[in-house]
Order: structure tokens, then sequence, then C-alpha cells
């Protein structure tokens, strides 16, 4: 199978991602540049920061006209979490990839199983503790730059499960959070982007845009409940895939 048409169908599995789950995109998105497109680790960590900051600013503005983005609460998480995620960036260099690997398939499993025990928060209006956010933001920031992700698989539980955000604003939000912390990671990687087979980084890039709007209208079709185990058998999938790649 060619590299545009595997290109094209990881895109728009990203973009069903991030548009419907809020999250997702990352981590579906560096394994497929890895395992199906031939990308180092290097140049598929960097890709996939300018194909999920494009595709979650198309999804972010989808969900803030429908008034799914907490603002405030958002811009916490991200503020908070800049400088642990420059941190976590740095030690991650200082780790074994197998390591790191592990870490990401265990923090993901977690993840999943946080949301799956978890209920969907009633509708209505949610009140933003910003020492809450802030520090949950900052846990996440640390995680994030280790891990060399946009943050947004662990950002929807965080909303969810520390703040008790409804699942559908949980989405809108971490699209906020995902965008802005992306945005700061390209920041330091600016040389390596010139570097990119953008033959390949292109059609994804478009295919993930496409399919984040067919996600956003996925999502308003399906109960948050629904969304949210979706969202948790991803995360338990990629997980133990990656786990079984760590070890092997």
């Amino acid at each position: 199978m060619s590299a545009l048409i595997l290109a094209l169908a990881a895109g728009a599995v990203v973009g069903l991602a991030l548009g419907a789950l809020g999250g997702g995109g990352s981590v579906l998105a560096v394994p497929a540049l890895i395992y199906l497109l031939g990308f180092s680790p290097v140049g598929a960590t960097t890709a996939s920061l300018v194909i999920v900051t494009l595709t979650s600013v198309t999804a972010l503005a989808a969900h803030a006209r429908d008034g799914h983005v907490r603002w405030r609460t958002g811009l916490l998480f991200a503020a908070a979490g800049i400088v642990p995620a420059m941190l976590g960036g740095a030690l991650a260099a200082r780790i074994p990839a197998a390591v790191l690997t592990a870490a990401f398939a265990l923090v993901a499993a977690v993840a999943a199983l946080r949301m799956l025990r978890s209920r969907t928060a009633v509708e209505g209006a949610v009140t933003v503790q910003p020492g809450r956010a802030a520090a949950a933001g900052a846990g996440l920031g640390a995680v994030t730059g280790v891990l060399g992700v946009g943050g947004g698989f662990l950002a929807v539980p965080a909303l969810v499960g520390v703040l008790g955000m409804r699942m559908r604003s949980a989405v809108g939000t971490s699209l906020l959070v995902i965008t802005v912390n992306s945005l700061a990671a390209l920041a330091t990687r600016a040389g390596t982007v010139q570097t990119l087979d953008w033959a390949v980084v292109g059609p994804f890039v478009a295919a993930a845009v496409l399919g984040a709007w067919d996600g956003k209208r996925l999502s308003a079709k399906i109960s948050g409940h629904t969304l949210q185990r979706i969202f948790a058998v991803v995360l338990l999938a990629v997980a133990a895939f990656m786990l079984i790649d760590a070890v092997t």
C-alpha cells in the first residue's frame, strides 16, 4: 500500500479521534507515523505535533461554536503545564526509548481505566477551581513533556475526573489545551519542521482536518457516556500495542 493512501487513512482516523473524543490524536498519530509510514521517532513526534495542532484548531472552532469550550479552565491547564512540559522534555532525553514506550502505555492504560470507572458528569454549569485546575494542568504538562504528545488523552480524563466537567465540555476544552501545548512544543522544534516529508505530512493533515469535522458531527449523535467508553477502549488498545512493542 502506498505511503499516500496510508497517510490519508491514518489521518482520517486521527481526525475522527480528535473531533469526537477531544484527544487521542498524538497517541494514534505517533505509532502510525513510525509503524506505517517509516518515520523516525523524532520525526514522528515533530510531524505529529504539526498534524495535531492544525487538526485541533479546526475541531476547537467547531466545538467553540456550540459552546462546549471552557476557556478559563483550558487556559489554566495549558499555562500551568508549560514549564513542567519543558522540564519533562529535558528529562525524556535521558530515559531509554523502551522505558518511555512502556511508561506511555501504562499512563494511557491508567487513564483509560479511570474513564471506564467514572460516571459521566451531569449536565450543567461547572464551577472552575483555579487551584485544582492549575495543579492538574501542571501534572499533565509534566507527563506530556516526558511522553512527547499533545496531552488530550490525559486532559479529557483530568477534566472529567478531577474537575467534574461534563464529557462534551471536556472534549471541547481539551482541544484548547492540546492546541496551546502543541504550539509551545513546536516552538522548541522549529529547526526540525523543515526536514519533514511534507509529501506524507500534507495529505495526513488534510485527511485529519476533514476527519475532525466528521468526528464533531459524530459526537453530537452519541451520548457523553458512550463517548467516554469509546475513548477508554481506544486508549486500552493503543496501550496494549505499545506495551507489547516495548517488552519484545
